[in-house]
């Protein structure tokens, strides 16, 4: 009973820290998130309307390319629209990151070690075995916790998609909560669900390739000596799952982005979106808004990771002094 009383405080302590964390990062890295929106959906033809709010109709973003690398995205929406706009749509992102972040990364201990003692069934290890790094466990972890994140934190995440890409000049929605009731009552409850598919694809393969490459990544270099527990092994793993979450999910990014920021009926299915994507604008689409997704991915685990692991420590020595 102790026991488990006992997880279920340390499952609480993680969620909460992992949501910290979360948050902290996000802020840190917004104005790259922001970036990147503007970027995967520059090139939407203009008769393709973008749904930017429930009133007001319809808004078109031009045909003419707008924006041109990371710096000069960057420099272009803080010249045209001012800093604060670099940041619309940060409450929604916040919100997403309590949602988000708490589940998928505060619960991944919990059910990697689920599915472990699934796979051995919770036999005693030998002190003869050698050390096994559980790669199934942790992806099977990662899928898992990356989907079930995405049914709490979705609707978030749609909103704060429609506030960064609204065109320059225009506010889509007077505030967080207005953009939760406009979009349901324009498009339904499920407008909040727009593109649920490609999002539960993308952040099931990202938590895979974040998280789980961090943790393969850590573990294999303290299991090897290469580097001992501190903010420098943190940084290294943080860097390597960030790029590797660049390049395995930037694509379905991509995809996820144009379908939750297009008018209601003109995709039927996020696979379309892909199909057109790729017919009209070609294969490189897919890559649209690289750097700015490598240089925020990168610099978001690198906060958060750093940001979770110093919470952690602070949290256990602070429950050693109390026993």
């Amino acid at each position: 009973m102790a026991e488990t009383s006992s997880a279920l405080v340390n499952g609480m302590f993680n969620i909460a820290t992992a949501a910290t964390a979360g948050c902290m990062a996000d802020f840190a890295t917004f104005p790259l998130d922001t970036a990147k929106v503007r970027l995967q959906i520059q090139g939407v033809p203009a008769a393709a309307p973008m749904q930017l709010a429930g009133v007001g109709g319809h808004l078109h973003m031009p045909v003419a390319a707008q924006y041109e690398g990371l710096v000069g995205t960057l420099t272009t929406i803080a010249r045209q629209e001012g800093v604060r706009s670099l940041y619309n749509g940060l409450s929604a992102g916040l919100q997403r990151q309590c949602a988000f972040v708490s589940v998928r990364l505060g619960m991944y201990e919990s059910t990697k070690n689920f599915y472990q003692g699934l796979i051995d069934g919770n036999r005693p290890k030998r002190a003869t075995e050698v050390p096994s790094m559980n790669v199934t466990s942790r992806v099977l972890a990662g899928l898992t916790t990356g989907g079930l994140a995405v049914l709490f934190a979705q609707p978030t995440d749609v909103v704060k998609v429609r506030f960064q890409a609204a065109p320059p000049g225009t506010k889509p929605y007077p505030s967080t909560l207005a953009a939760y009731r406009s979009i349901a009552g324009a498009e339904g409850f499920f407008g909040l669900w727009r593109g649920l598919a490609p999002n539960v694809a993308r952040n099931s393969i990202v938590n895979v390739s974040e998280i789980v490459c961090y943790d393969i990544v850590k573990d294999a270099l303290l299991m090897h000596g290469v580097m001992s527990d501190g903010v420098p092994l943190h940084f290294s793993s943080a860097v390597v799952a960030g790029f590797c979450a660049t390049v395995v999910a930037s694509p379905v990014d991509v995809v996820k982005t144009r379908y939750m920021n297009a008018k209601p009926g003109e995709y039927r299915s996020a696979l379309e979106v892909a199909t057109r994507m790729a017919s009209n604008e070609g294969l490189a689409a897919f890559y649209k808004g690289f750097t700015p997704s490598f240089c925020r991915l990168v610099s978001w685990n690198i906060a958060m990771w750093i940001t979770y692991e110093q919470l952690k420590g602070v949290v256990r020595r602070m429950r050693e002094v109390e026993v």
